[in-house]
């Protein structure tokens, strides 16, 4: 990736509604160019989407956890996430390496909804869990440094 679109694909990770003007400005493109280059990096997967940053608070799901889930049975399919699709509280599933299969991030209102969560993790999965229960965020969703070329001189 040339570095114009690593530093476009920085601006917009820490500002996904900067305007074609902006990013020009800071890139020191002209719009034309800037539009060509975020389009093309649609194009190509590089950016994937645009997305409003939620106060999960004002929303009422105040209650964050990283629920760690493993099958009950280890030979049984690994397809969990499909399973717990339909669950709209969890908000990401991760695939882990270690005793867990997978780290759930989930968001509910409160004590009471985060253990009627878990048993319908459990009851739809058929896996154990355990779960660490989030006091508070210091930071979140921060923008990532696009990498550079590494020193074989390719990107990294």
């Amino acid at each position: 990736m040339e570095e114009i679109d690593r530093r476009i694909v920085t601006l917009l990770a820490r500002d996904g509604r900067m305007s074609f003007t902006d990013l020009a400005r800071e890139t020191g493109l002209s719009v034309s160019a800037v539009h060509q280059r975020v389009r093309r990096l649609e194009k190509r997967g590089v950016v994937r989407g645009y997305a409003a940053i939620i106060d999960h608070d004002a929303v009422g799901l105040p209650l964050t956890a990283f629920v760690s889930i493993k099958p009950i049975d280890p030979a049984a399919p690994d397809d969990a996430p499909e399973r717990l699709a339909h669950l709209t509280a969890i908000e990401a599933c991760h695939s882990v390496a270690g005793d867990e299969s997978y780290i759930l991030k989930v968001r509910v209102a409160s004590p009471a909804a985060l253990e009627d969560l878990l048993q319908q993790i459990r009851a739809s999965a058929n896996v154990s869990t355990r779960t660490t229960v989030v006091l508070s965020t210091p930071y979140e969703h921060r923008a990532p440094e696009v990498a550079g070329e590494g020193p074989s001189g390719q990107d990294t």
